[in-house]
């Protein structure tokens, strides 16, 4: 039965995510970080730019606890803010 598509069409298997994309932080080890970020967006009316840091250290805190794969923070638009 094909259950709403034409009869003729084969089904298809997913395809894996592409870059960029990486698992839900189902037991909010980010959490915190994820906070911090969305307040000073909230503070700064949206304005991402002052809030740079905070996105780095989330990125950072998904990358150390396995939630996306490591990369440089150069190669994630953070090469002009100074290492710590």
């Amino acid at each position: 039965m094909s259950f709403g598509r034409p009869p003729n069409v084969e089904s298809f298997s997913g395809a894996p995510p592409l870059l960029g994309s990486f698992p839900v932080d189902h037991d909010g080890e980010c959490k915190d970080f994820m906070k911090n970020y969305v307040k000073c967006m909230r503070v700064n009316k949206n304005n991402n730019g002052a809030c740079r840091e905070f996105s780095k250290a989330y990125l950072q805190c998904r990358m150390d606890k396995g939630l996306m794969d490591k990369d440089n923070m150069d190669n994630l638009g953070f090469a002009d803010m100074s290492t710590k």
